[in-house]
């Protein structure tokens, strides 16, 4: 090989390779096909809220007309208790979600710190069994968990829904947190115990505030787990209108002969909103919570 040749091969391969740009088609494409799909998804959503400000009598019409027929008739009627006892379903949920929230975020993350830095005899039979209950179905569990609860004397009490809760919420909770401690480095607790901490304080005020995107991920799953679920809020709390949770009371507005759909979709709106308040408060820990859980297992 020559030397002008070498050169010149040198010279090409310190140039830096450039990135296949799309075509200007392929990008159109791309860009209708993501409008389309936030067109689909939104939609559904669109309809719901337009549906709200309807009369029952209009509410299945296929053309929106909000001009002169929308109102917060439907809005008024059930925040003022005209239909259905709805702030004591509202407050109810909110107890149960918030207690739903603390106690299967501090459950699973001290089981999951245990599992990520400690070994014990049981630790894999422990964290299988956790994969093994998310395998069945809900209504599979409503029996036995509705004997248990009668037993320790907890059946159509909200504590009682809450630690039905914690059994669906926590085995998830535990993988994703254990999965986040282990790229906590073990150095940190080692400098903590040098420092005088226990275990417990280790845990508590050197790893736990490192965790917060983990906290937050995991926060978020168990208060969505009880604030929009049915099947368990039905068959565990009482027939009572002033014990039943959101869920349980929209079954109100569908009656064995007729649903009041506009009074059916103002309350789902309404029993969205705390939904989406928890999910801007944590938005930007869900992205790190849910990649540096999926790390290790």
């Amino acid at each position: 090989m020559t030397v002008e040749a070498a050169s010149l091969k040198a010279v090409a391969a310190a140039r830096p390779v450039k990135r296949s740009q799309r075509s200007r088609m392929a990008s159109v494409g791309l860009h209708a096909a993501l409008v389309v799909a936030s067109l689909i998804a939104v939609f559904p959503v669109f309809w719901v809220l337009v549906t709200s400000f309807k009369p029952d009598a209009r509410a299945v019409e296929t053309t929106p007309k909000l001009v002169n027929e929308s109102s917060l008739d439907n809005y008024t009627r059930i925040l003022s208790g005209e239909k259905g006892d709805f702030l004591a379903w509202f407050g109810n949920s909110v107890v149960i979600a918030l207690m739903t929230t603390v106690l299967a975020v501090f459950l699973s993350a001290t089981t999951g710190y245990a599992a990520s830095r400690f070994r014990f005899p049981g630790k894999r039979s422990l964290m299988l069994s956790f994969l093994v209950v998310q395998m069945f179905p809900f209504a599979v569990l409503i029996v036995p968990l509705y004997n248990i609860l009668l037993v320790l004397g907890l059946q159509g009490t909200s504590f009682g829904l809450v630690l039905v809760y914690c059994t669906t919420a926590v085995p998830f909770c535990t993988y994703m947190l254990k999965g986040y401690f282990d790229t906590i480095p073990t150095d940190i607790d080692e400098a903590g115990r040098v420092d005088g901490l226990t275990p417990f304080g280790v845990f508590w005020r050197l790893v736990l505030p490192l965790a917060r995107p983990g906290l937050a991920v995991t926060a978020f799953y168990a208060f969505l787990t009880a604030w929009g679920e049915v099947a368990f809020a039905s068959a565990f709390l009482s027939a009572a209108d002033e014990s039943k949770t959101l869920a349980v009371g929209l079954q109100v507005f569908v009656q064995q002969n007729r649903t009041e759909w506009g009074h059916l979709a103002a309350a789902s709106i309404l029993v969205a909103i705390p939904a989406i308040v928890v999910f801007y408060l944590v938005q930007r820990f869900l992205v790190t919570g849910l990649s540096s859980g999926a790390v290790k297992g």
